[in-house]
């Protein structure tokens, strides 16, 4: 990268397993770009499940195409029971324990959540070396790397970053950047869908998913020196969506899918619109206007690539995929028919939900290949 190109960020959004969907169009980028180049994303941003593709990007900053096959072999062949524990014991436990405890002592129990998210940990600390990321930093190879968590004591969005050392700290309302050293559980604790996983322990406080109160998703790119953004959302496409009728009450499976998409989806696509709009602002005041009058907005290029088909339909393609134990539990949810697979997505760690999704990212961004070849500069 030569010094006089843009600082380019990479904004990963969350979404449990629909994050598979960001890998196939990393994929599609990897091979656009030369062979041995480093990672062309400086700045990059991670959320939720998006936090983990990013820190594993940013850990092999110095090699783009192996980050990326890297992530193309562990979201090919991921499992449900390498994320959390899958057998029914567990689920039972888990169930029990959440409701024997606040039933009898009133109080919640320390790491209460549905589900176990363990195995998780064990596989975050085989996928990324976290030491390689203060020395891609060092190299130059990076130049910041940020992890969005929500506080549950502060009720703030916080972007935990590793970064050059000239980077500085922010704090606006709701939202604040700390510097930090990314680890493990900065990654648990950004993915960490509340009820779902449990709450972790980061620098003393308990954190949750990164998406939850994160009114500005851009905002930690852009902090941290970012003048253009590729932001990779994982939405169901909703503007090509066709409209489905549902007869009758909705299930608790398809209010939850409600709930969690206006949490990974809306904040993001909102937030880079209302980018777009000031964009356009700027762009109709003179130059010379701007310096007069003292505006110290700038302009900031945005490639956005979402899903050309609905996320909701291609889990519902693949539900049957889920482990027994969890198609039981869901069951009287609804979560195992079309209307509710939006909520189930979310969980479907598994290869043909995943490897689906990746073939979808790619070609998506295969067929913006020439969008994509004047964005990052590319030859």
């Amino acid at each position: 990268m030569t010094q006089d190109k843009k600082k380019t960020g990479l904004i990963l959004s969350g979404g449990g397993a629909r994050a598979a969907y960001q890998v196939g169009v990393l994929m599609a980028i990897a091979d656009l770009v030369p062979r041995g180049t480093r990672n062309p994303f400086p700045i990059i941003s991670g959320t939720s499940a998006g936090a983990i593709n990013a820190a594993a990007l940013a850990a092999q900053a110095h090699n783009y195409r192996m980050a990326v096959r890297g992530l193309e072999r562990v979201w090919a062949n991921i499992t449900a029971d390498q994320v959390y524990r899958t057998d029914v014991y567990s689920f039972a436990k888990s169930i029990m324990r959440w409701f024997v405890t606040t039933l009898v002592s009133g109080s919640t129990p320390v790491n209460s959540a549905l589900l176990d998210s363990r195995p998780l940990h064990k596989l975050l600390s085989m996928v990324v070396n976290f030491q390689r990321i203060q020395e891609a930093l060092d190299r130059g190879d990076l130049h910041a790397l940020a992890i969005t968590a929500s506080s549950y004591a502060s009720g703030e969005s916080v972007a935990f970053f590793q970064a050059q050392p000239h980077l500085q700290e922010w704090k606006r309302a709701r939202r604040l950047g700390r510097r930090s050293e990314i680890a493990v559980n900065h990654l648990l604790a950004s993915s960490a869908i509340p009820i779902l996983f449990p709450a972790q322990e980061v620098e003393g406080r308990y954190y949750g998913d990164g998406a939850v109160r994160q009114l500005a998703p851009a905002s930690p790119a852009l902090h941290l020196g970012a003048e253009r953004l590729l932001v990779i959302g994982v939405s169901g496409n909703t503007s090509a969506m066709r409209q489905r009728d549902v007869e009758g009450y909705p299930s608790l499976a398809q209010v939850l899918g409600h709930i969690l998409n206006s949490v990974f989806v809306d904040s993001l696509e909102g937030d880079v619109e209302r980018l777009e709009r000031i964009n356009n602002t700027l762009q109709a005041i003179p130059p010379k206007t701007r310096q007069q009058q003292g505006v110290s907005l700038r302009e900031v290029d945005v490639l956005k690539i979402y899903p050309s088909r609905p996320i909701d339909e291609i889990a519902a393609e693949h539900v049957k995929e889920l482990p027994r134990a969890l198609r039981f539990f869901l069951r009287g949810s609804g979560a195992t028919r079309s209307p509710g697979a939006s909520a189930v997505s979310y969980l479907l760690f598994e290869p043909g939900f995943t490897r689906a999704l990746m073939s979808l990212g790619y070609q998506d961004a295969r067929q913006r290949e020439d969008e994509i070849r004047t964005f990052l500069e590319l030859p």
